[in-house]
């Protein structure tokens, strides 16, 4: 297994953007190839984006959920993208080059370039929902493009799915509201609220999607899940919601591996991982 630590390289000052000077970086975690393995020259990738409302990133929802994708045959990456005071595109712009990077590195991690797929929890789904939803924006193409150009239309940061785990996606009634005070800043405006409510950005341009949260979530509500799963339907775009009656906010695996001694872990939720996996075999 090849394990790394790369400097994910951005352009702030081209778009305008508010970042704290932390270096977002990129942890590889990528499976030899073999002759007896039949599909090991060519495996899915995941893009991990811990949570933590825009101010920190979960370990509970990092290097251990990276673990479960490689040993079901994906390549792995988990990105430690800039939080607060960084402020939105910051975080976006660095998932996007994530995307761009690995898949111009396909070839050398023994990857599908069109089976590359982000997976978000909490703030980090959020984070994955916009680049799901806003990949075509013109912020991101003025960003990236001197390192990633279009070619013959084809953008290199665009996701080819994502997976989101109990996601905060409005900016409106049911928000998380530290993530979104952190992601816009305590000025924010009730316009720049509704350019990132993400139920309200979906088209036919956003990404397949697999969804999962419990209806318990008080920090997170299940309305985000269920707003952006209507919001698909509408659009035509291909999803899988599964809603579980029981757990709090941020179970990550549902796995006592993840057990920070102050929550219940319900672990008949632990079969979400094993429907993503299959969801993104079908991918």
């Amino acid at each position: 297994m090849r394990h790394e630590c790369i400097d994910m390289k951005v352009d702030y000052e081209k778009v305008d953007a508010v970042w704290d000077g932390t270096q977002p970086k990129l942890y590889t975690y990528i499976l030899d190839e073999s002759e007896e393995l039949f599909y090991s020259h060519k495996r899915p990738a995941v893009i991990v984006c811990p949570g933590g409302a825009y101010r920190f990133k979960s370990d509970r929802e990092a290097e251990v959920v990276a673990m479960k994708y490689l040993a079901a045959g994906n390549q792995a990456f988990v990105l430690q993208y800039s939080v607060a005071p960084s402020r939105y595109p910051s975080a976006m712009l660095e998932l996007a080059t994530a995307v761009a990077y690995v898949r111009s590195h396909a070839r050398e991690y023994h990857i599908d370039p069109e089976k590359i797929v982000i997976t978000g929890f909490s703030a980090g789904g959020h984070l994955c929902c916009s680049l799901g939803n806003l990949w075509d924006e013109p912020v991101i193409e003025k960003a990236l493009t001197d390192a990633y150009p279009v070619i013959e239309g084809k953008k290199m940061w665009k996701p080819d799915g994502m997976i989101l785990c109990y996601p905060v996606v409005t900016m409106g009634e049911f928000t998380h509201e530290e993530s979104r005070e952190l992601l816009l800043g305590p000025g924010f405006t009730e316009e720049m609220a509704n350019a990132l409510s993400l139920e309200s950005r979906v088209s036919e341009k956003t990404v397949p999607t697999f969804l999962w949260h419990t209806q318990e979530d008080q920090d997170v509500p299940v309305e985000n899940s269920l707003q952006l799963a209507v919001a698909l339907r509408r659009n035509h775009v291909p999803f899988e919601l599964h809603i579980y009656e029981k757990g709090c906010h941020g179970l990550s695996l549902c796995e006592k591996i993840i057990d920070n001694g102050t929550i219940q872990i319900p672990e008949d939720n632990a079969g979400w991982m094993d429907l993503a996996l299959r969801w993104l075999r079908r991918l």
